[in-house]
């Protein structure tokens, strides 16, 4: 009876989820996800900030930086793929109140989180440089042997970034947003004290700008959930729904890394063709220049998707509590917020580029670095409206349950165009073909969004009114 009691009062807890204003609740849940996110970002930007100021690495150090990138956001793709599938599939048991599946999803989501971080650990480790190589680090040598360096550090931080990463959905789904939220801003503060000591101070170059690990310690608070040492030998169903149910988030991911392949392999072959960026000199700036750029456009991108992401909890338990009508009001705020956070950062961008350049150690450049990077930031980051809308979408279909209709999506615009385009535009457009990709995919892919998201609008409709009738 005892039990019994405790899993009613756990039940009761997240009720709130289907009461309360869904503005209200987009504002509790979102925010410290878009946080979380932002601080995840910012961890590799603030490193390029320092190492781009620093005059013994400059853009040598930036084309290294934006080399050993790509293998961060695999780490992340990963981790997002658990926690955002954890979170899912918890929030949507918990709403139809099977609180026992809940607690098995999140002991085999942190199992899950704990050994792939080391098995991905070691594969950096042991595969170093046909890693470096496919991501284009043989620019020139001085690249190469900074993207080496600093790799290494990376590939041991690697278990414990992932295991933070992939905690902070499921932290969401029990409810504690905010705890998400500080225990990560925590970390950045540090990275942002000791980023500039071992860089500047101590003249550790690459060394200096990963140093952080973040705790655990909400485990063993939970408030929702209880977790048994039961819940963590994996089971076929509840592993098989999360992967399913993540795999938006990890496609979401997991094109950045594609696509970086892809762009800054272009830059280095059709970069050599520039008569400019041909010459050794010169060579290494469209790899760091991009590489940048692309780090803006995931600043962008880690608030569009930290506000669909931290909808998901509420999105799921209403679900699960057969509450479309609520589920159809949060899509229209949510789809109105993201083109409103694109449509910003977009007039910021197209008006104001210089100063994002000088960040990065503009000064001490040629002024060839300052031009390409401010054509690249103009061209790249034109369509930050539609990605908002377009990956708000994808998460918004996750969190309903509909994995299918969300990895097509995703699949369509970050494997087919993101990478597809990427091949093909430099054919006729030469190195300014790798910038134009973006704006091209994101076109296209919105017609495509817009097709899903009125489908979706229409079904949720005739799924309420058959509730009321």
């Amino acid at each position: 009876l005892n039990e019994r009691n405790i899993k009613m009062e756990k039940t009761v807890q997240n009720t709130f989820l289907e009461t309360e204003k869904t503005g209200k609740l987009m504002r509790k849940f979102a925010l410290p996800c878009i946080v979380s996110l932002l601080v995840g970002a910012l961890y590799n930007i603030v490193d390029q900030i320092f190492i781009a100021n620093a005059d013994y690495l400059g853009s040598f150090g930036n084309a290294a930086n934006s080399v050993v990138f790509p293998m961060t956001v695999i780490a992340l793709a990963i981790a997002t793929m658990m926690g955002d599938g954890c979170c899912a599939f918890t929030s949507i048991n918990l709403g139809a109140k099977k609180t026992e599946k809940a607690e098995k999803g999140v002991g085999n989501a942190i199992f899950l989180l704990v050994s792939s971080g080391i098995v991905l650990a070691a594969i950096y480790l042991i595969f170093a440089d046909p890693i470096l190589k496919a991501f284009g680090a043989t620019v020139n040598e001085e690249t190469f042997e900074m993207s080496r360096e600093y790799f290494f550090w990376i590939a041991l931080a690697v278990p414990f970034y992932m295991f933070g990463q992939g905690l902070n959905p499921i932290i969401r789904s029990d409810g504690s947003p905010t705890f998400a939220m500080i225990s990560l801003l925590a970390g950045a503060v540090c990275n942002c004290i000791f980023d500039p000591i071992f860089i500047y101070t101590f003249k550790w170059g690459m060394v200096g700008s990963e140093m952080c690990i973040r705790d655990s310690v909400y485990l063993f608070r939970l408030k929702t959930i209880k977790l048994k040492m039961s819940g963590f030998r994996l089971a076929a169903e509840p592993v098989k729904r999360m992967l399913a149910l993540g795999m938006t988030s990890f496609l979401s991911q997991i094109s950045i890394v594609l696509s970086m392949a892809a762009v800054l392999n272009m830059c280095r072959k059709y970069g050599a063709l520039d008569p400019i960026f041909g010459q050794e000199q010169y060579a290494q700036i469209p790899t760091a220049v991009i590489g940048i750029v692309m780090k803006f456009f995931q600043i962008v991108i880690s608030i569009a998707i930290g506000l669909a992401a931290g909808c998901i909890p509420i999105v799921g338990h209403n679900v699960g509590a057969g509450r479309n009508d609520r589920v159809l009001e949060l899509m229209k705020k949510m789809m109105f917020a993201e083109a409103a956070i694109g449509l910003v950062a977009t007039l910021i961008f197209e008006l104001f580029p210089q100063p994002f350049v000088n960040i990065f150690g503009a000064s001490g450049e040629s002024v060839y670095y300052t031009e390409f990077a401010i054509k690249c930031i103009r061209l790249y980051l034109c369509t930050l409206t539609l990605s908002c809308v377009n990956k708000g979408s994808f998460i918004f279909l996750q969190s309903l349950g509909n994995a299918v209709g969300s990895t097509l999506l995703s699949l369509l615009r970050e494997v087919g165009f993101g990478v597809g385009l990427v091949l093909l535009l430099p054919v006729w457009f030469g190195l300014d073909g790798v910038l134009y990709f973006m704006a091209v995919g994101d076109v296209l892919t919105f017609i495509a969004v817009a097709v899903a998201l009125v489908h979706t609008a229409k079904e949720l409709k005739r799924a309420d009114l058959t509730a009321k009738n």
